[in-house]
Order: C-alpha cells, then sequence, then structure tokens
C-alpha cells in the first residue's frame, strides 16, 4: 500500500504532460486545403472559360453529353463527324465557312478542355467530400454547406449548356444575358468555397470593428460581382472592341443620353445597347476604386489585419482598373484580357475573406 502510495504521488513539475485535443482549427485543416485547392481549379476555370470565349471555341462542341463526351474524338471519322455537326450551325455558315478541319480542331481542343476541366472540378470536389463524411470529420452544418456547393457546381454545368445552347440556332455567338449569368455564377460559387474555408480557420486576431464597416464591405462585395456581371455583358457583346479610348468614350466623358438609350423599351439599353454597356463597365469601376479608397481609409484608423486586408483590396482593385484599361485601348489582346479576369478573381477572393473576418470580429 506504502509502495502503491509513492508510485502514484509524483510531484506536479515531474508528471508527463497528457496529449491535447487538437483544436478544431487543426483538425479541418485538410479541409480547408481542399476547398483552396477547389477553388484555385474554379480560377483556373474561370480563365480558361475566357479563352474559350476570346477564341470563339464555345460553339465547337454542339451536344452536351456529360459521361460520353469526356472523351475526345479518337479516329479520323470520329474528327470528321463533330466537324460535320459544327457546319450545320450559324456560325459556321455566317462566320466561319470554309474553316479547315485542322483550324476546327483549334476550337475544338479549347471547349473541350473548358468541359473537362470543369468535369474534373466535380470529382476534385465530390471524391473528398465523402472521403470527409465517411471518416467523420466534419460536422453536420458544414455537411450542409458543401452539400450546397456540390449542386451550385453542378447548376453550373447546366447553365453552360444552357449558355451554348443559345447560339446554335439563329445566332452565331451565345446570348450575352446566359454568358454574364454563366461568369457571374461561376464566380458565386467561388466566393461561396472561399468564405466556408476562411470560416475553417479562426483568426490570429480580434479587433473590434464598427458595424458600419461590415456593411462597407457588404456593398464592396456586392459591387463586385455587380462588376463581374457588367463584364459579362460586355464580353458578350463585344463591347470591348468599340469605343477604344480612355477616359473619353466616342469623344464624351459621358455619353449623350439620347445615344445611351436609343433603344426602346429603355431597359433594353442597359443589356443590349453596347455604349450602355461598356459606359456602365466603366461607371461601376469609378465607383468600385472610390468604394476601395474609402474602405482602406476606414480601416487605416482600426490597424491590424483590418488595415491589411483593405490595402491588398485597394492595390488589387487599383490593378485590375489598369488592366481593363489595358485591354479596352489595345482592342482586347487575349493575354491582358485573360490577365484581367483573372484580376477579377483576385478581387473577389480579398473582399470575401475581409467580409467573412470582418463578420467574426476580426
Amino acid at each position: 500500500m506504502v509502495q502503491d502510495h509513492v508510485a502514484t504521488d509524483v510531484p506536479r513539475h515531474l508528471a508527463v504532460p497528457r496529449a491535447s485535443e487538437p483544436s478544431a482549427g487543426d483538425r479541418l485543416r485538410p479541409v480547408r486545403l481542399w476547398l483552396y485547392f477547389v477553388a484555385a481549379l474554379v480560377v483556373l476555370m474561370v480563365v480558361v472559360g475566357g479563352a474559350t470565349r476570346l477564341t470563339e471555341s464555345g460553339l465547337s462542341i454542339t451536344e452536351w453529353k456529360p459521361v460520353t463526351g469526356t472523351l475526345p474524338p479518337l479516329s479520323d471519322a470520329a474528327w470528321q463527324a463533330e466537324f460535320d455537326k459544327y457546319r450545320q450551325i450559324p456560325q459556321y455558315q455566317q462566320i466561319n465557312r470554309g474553316m479547315s478541319l485542322a483550324e476546327f480542331k483549334y476550337i475544338f481542343w479549347w471547349e473541350w478542355g473548358h468541359r473537362l476541366l470543369g468535369r474534373v472540378i466535380g470529382f476534385a470536389f465530390l471524391l473528398p467530400f465523402l472521403f470527409f463524411l465517411w471518416r467523420g470529420v466534419i460536422d453536420r452544418p458544414l455537411r450542409w454547406k458543401l452539400a450546397g456547393l456540390f449542386v451550385l457546381g453542378g447548376l453550373q454545368g447546366a447553365v453552360g449548356w444552357w449558355m451554348v445552347a443559345s447560339g446554335l440556332v439563329n445566332r452565331v455567338d451565345v446570348s450575352q444575358y446566359r454568358l454574364a449569368t454563366h461568369l457571374t455564377l461561376a464566380c458565386i460559387i467561388l466566393a461561396a468555397i472561399v468564405a466556408v474555408a476562411t470560416q475553417l480557420k479562426p483568426p490570429r486576431e480580434r479587433r473590434a470593428s464598427p458595424d458600419w464597416l461590415r456593411g462597407y464591405a457588404r456593398i464592396l462585395f456586392g459591387v463586385v460581382v455587380l462588376q463581374i456581371f457588367l463584364g459579362g455583358l460586355v464580353a458578350g457583346l463585344d463591347a470591348g472592341l468599340t469605343y477604344t479610348t480612355w477616359p473619353l468614350m466616342d469623344g464624351h466623358l459621358v455619353p449623350p443620353l439620347d445615344n445611351l438609350f436609343v433603344q426602346q423599351p429603355a431597359w433594353r439599353n442597359l443589356f443590349e445597347n453596347v455604349l450602355t454597356v461598356q459606359f456602365n463597365h466603366r461607371l461601376v469601376a469609378y465607383v468600385l476604386l472610390a468604394l476601395a479608397l474609402g474602405h482602406w481609409l476606414s480601416a487605416r484608423r482600426i490597424g491590424g489585419a483590418v488595415r491589411q486586408r483593405a490595402t491588398l483590396i485597394l492595390l488589387l482593385v487599383c490593378a485590375q482598373a489598369a488592366l481593363g484599361i489595358l485591354t479596352l485601348i489595345h482592342q482586347v489582346p487575349i493575354d491582358i484580357a485573360l490577365t484581367h479576369q483573372f484580376g477579377a478573381t483576385l478581387v473577389l477572393i480579398a473582399v470575401t475573406v475581409n467580409l467573412v473576418r470582418l463578420r467574426e470580429g476580426a
């Protein structure tokens, strides 16, 4: 009995510490890294989608085959069959008549790669999600968020085909309404993935910020999404190839109202008038720049991570505005245009992280 007492009565400072349980942030680190990887794939998808549009490749595949379409044509006969289908649509008949099979293969590979990347993203999301479910890593609220993201991804595939289908009959390109919807939904999915991933990592510091600053961040996020939608309209109408001077537009800082609202009913000008669509994209860019500057000035008084995020947002918005101007005055060269589209995703990610952190009080 004495020996037992001595054996158990060990001085506190000599006792071996018990292994501590991993924190929630450490336990969910693999989930967070997986979501960051999927977000990077979505960014790549947006850029490849831009290249598909700029090379006018989006209508080269005239059917939606989610399973069998994974494989490209594997024989000369299969290539000829795909080419024959493309030759039936207005884009070939009115714009690309006389195109060779080799020229068709070039645009086909862009569109096929875009669709394949969409399938890769689907599997890159679904398989780890099922694994984390099986391992019991994620709790019920997170399961629903992740399931919602997967549903949005499936919806994006359907919207993509809905967009392509608009250009197969009675048009030589896709509808700008559907293209802008497709682009905006992709960016909403990107923002949602980044938001969920950001929430899984507790902030390093918490710093009180006023409610109005969180409201400011929400407005900033909303204007970024609106600007992306307007960019989709500009792309769908090829509006970047017209009025290629800056800061004046057709010789005016603000075009005459008669030209901005020449179509009837007036609302159609917001979506179909090349002049109005490009002017709105310019105008919202100025608004976004002013908001980013105001947000930075406000965050300076708070300091810490809040100021750092505000500084990053301002720098990204300034760079994005410069890229937009270069894209315009050089008449949409593919390298600058794709960099501009990539820049839009970076701005969106930055304002998303900022909004999430401010809502957490960090």
